[in-house]
């Protein structure tokens, strides 16, 4: 029998969970008022427009299967881009080789464009994986310490964790020893009804360190997600103002998401510049669509294609088997929920999920009644914005 620790049986003893992860192939939600009415209609009698939707439960029906800390993993889909940021002698064509893997990382995570959201990440959640470098051979070294302990140096490790509850808030780390790169984030997602949509603000930052030229850093930040015509077909978006700047030598890119006009126009369109401090003429002016093709235009007027995201197959995460991963692992966490999903079988997936919520609101109230406070296993916070770094980074970890 496949149950919880409380011995409820939900009906998928027979599911090989590793399978049912690999299977990432979303399918659209559908006409939302003709085949959801009576649940849309009881979550729009909840809400109003600008009402902060974090304490609001949204219908099992819009779940991705996977949980957000794992949808952050798809950042690092495409190992050879990461690395490409490393191995120049121009700052110039390292900030480009930057921005050309910030760019290219957003289609991996969003790839299906369905209007899903993934699961909220609970408190002390955590997501482990790594990815192996498309015809590279491995070094044979072995990592001591870091995300995956164990794994090749010339291997992408990750590790993500729920932070934070209220405000919610993910932490998650990237490295590359054999590179000398490493990628730390936190983001507070915040999101909100506006009538006709619902807006998702990623509220944090990434910080990415090549070590091999005396730290250098790269601060990036993160566009919103907009789920549109929520009372009809919904479809995806992303929306709004980011950067990607490093201080040491003065370069910065400047990029907008460009949401759908209201009448006409296309969706998923970017823009932007790549400039340096001092100088009168950007290095690269920026176009062309997050989920398709961009293209840059030099100082003299020649455009190229910058990154075309559909180019390269993804590389295939690689995790431990689900059933021995750990209790708060994402996906032994939310293997019922996401082998339900699949099946289709909503009431059994919004049952598995309401367990997972209880226990949660239960350890709250234990640990406020007895003043324990919570403490992250794997990030600590630092007073400057709110920043939470992994304790174990690159380059520091020796002295842990």
């Amino acid at each position: 029998m496949s149950s919880d620790e409380d011995g409820y049986d939900f009906g998928d003893s027979n599911e090989d969970f590793d399978e049912i992860y690999n299977n990432a192939e979303e399918h659209d939600i559908g006409n939302v008022q003709q085949d959801h009415g009576s649940v849309l209609m009881h979550l729009l009698s909840q809400v109003s427009v600008g009402m902060d939707l974090t304490k609001v439960t949204l219908p099992t029906f819009i779940l991705e299967r996977r949980s957000l800390l794992e949808m952050y993993a798809d950042f690092f889909a495409h190992p050879d881009l990461f690395i490409a940021t490393n191995g120049n002698d121009s700052a110039e064509k390292r900030m480009i080789a930057v921005v050309r893997y910030y760019l290219n990382s957003f289609y991996a995570a969003r790839k299906s464009g369905v209007a899903k959201k993934p699961y909220n990440a609970i408190l002390g959640e955590t997501f482990r994986c790594r990815y192996s470098v498309p015809n590279s051979s491995l070094s044979g070294k072995k990592t001591e310490s870091g995300p995956w302990p164990g794994s090749d140096e010339k291997q992408l490790t990750f590790i993500a964790e729920q932070v934070s509850h209220h405000p919610p808030i993910s932490a998650f780390y990237a490295e590359m020893p054999s590179e000398g790169i490493s990628f730390n984030a936190h983001i507070y997602t915040k999101s909100s009804f506006l009538g006709l949509s619902i807006g998702v603000a990623s509220i944090g930052e990434g910080i990415l360190t090549l070590h091999n030229y005396g730290d250098e850093q790269y601060t990036i930040t993160f566009p919103s997600g907009y789920g549109r015509s929520i009372m009809s077909t919904p479809w995806f978006e992303f929306g709004g103002k980011v950067k990607v700047e490093c201080e040491k030598t003065g370069y910065r890119a400047d990029i907008e998401f460009l949401t759908k006009p209201f009448f006409g126009g296309k969706p998923h369109r970017i823009q932007g510049s790549i400039c340096r401090d001092g100088a009168k003429k950007p290095v690269l002016t920026l176009r062309g669509e997050w989920n398709g093709t961009m293209y840059a235009k030099t100082q003299n007027g020649e455009e190229y294609v910058f990154v075309d995201v559909k180019a390269k197959p993804e590389v295939k995460k690689e995790c431990v088997p689900v059933m021995q991963q750990g209790k708060r692992e994402s996906r032994r966490l939310w293997r019922h929920v996401t082998a339900a999903l699949l099946r289709n079988r909503i009431q059994t997936a919004t049952t598995s999920k309401r367990f997972i919520e209880q226990r949660q609101r239960k350890e709250a109230k234990e640990r406020l009644e007895s003043g324990e406070k919570w403490t992250p296993l794997l990030f600590d916070t630092t007073d400057k914005d709110g920043e939470w770094m992994y304790k174990q980074k690159f380059g520091v970890r020796k002295a842990v």
